[in-house]
């Protein structure tokens, strides 16, 4: 790793595997751009109840996100399967938690991309999309899409969608990545660092 290369995080949940696979997919995409580096991060779950917490370090997977992550970062992918056509609670919690950043700033200016993964074929998929976008607007953040210049978004019949990279994982999680999904997810990683590469060279 180039320490002189723009960082570009990828912070996502994932409680069977699958958003952490288009996690991957997508830092593949980002590492595949000049002078932008891939930063893997996740969150720890959320309880209900109240006696319950998670390990300090998590059994498996990316290490979990700070807020110097923020600081560090040129620009944001954001993950998380999706909870009823919304975001899963454990990264709605962690967003809810960086008032101190949204007012500093922090994230203001710089290029986001929201991917998730769903049980079934019409899950939620955008609507989770949409509401990941919602506090990355707020912090400032210029959020991309897919263009409709990848063919798979007409061929796929799986995920994919020009609101963010999407995969159905089926309701036990165990369907594979497809060849679509997985060239969608690079796609976007790739041209959310092209998009950071390019708004730190005019800065």
């Amino acid at each position: 790793m180039n320490p002189t290369n723009l960082t570009i995080l990828v912070l996502y949940y994932s409680r069977h595997g699958a958003t952490r696979k288009l996690a991957e997919l997508i830092a593949q995409g980002i590492e595949s751009v000049p002078r932008a580096n891939a930063r893997l991060r996740t969150v720890p779950a959320v309880s209900t109840v109240a006696e319950a917490t998670e390990p300090d370090i998590p059994r498996a997977g990316a290490p979990y996100v700070e807020l110097q992550d923020l600081s560090d970062c040129a620009g944001l992918a954001l993950g998380s399967p999706t909870r009823f056509g919304n975001m899963a609670s454990a990264l709605k919690y962690f967003l809810d938690g960086t008032a101190t950043d949204w007012l500093a700033g922090t994230l203001s200016g710089k290029p986001a991309a929201v991917f998730t993964s769903t049980g079934s074929m019409h899950g939620g998929q955008e609507t989770t999309l949409l509401s990941m976008m919602i506090p990355l607007l707020h912090h400032g953040m210029m959020v991309l899409g897919l263009p409709y210049t990848h063919p798979e978004l007409m061929n796929t019949s799986a995920g994919g969608s020009p609101y963010g990279a999407t995969h159905w994982a089926g309701i036990d999680g165990d369907k594979p990545v497809t060849e679509d999904e997985r060239t969608l997810a690079i796609a976007l990683g790739r041209r959310l660092a092209m998009a950071a590469v390019k708004l730190r060279g005019t800065q």
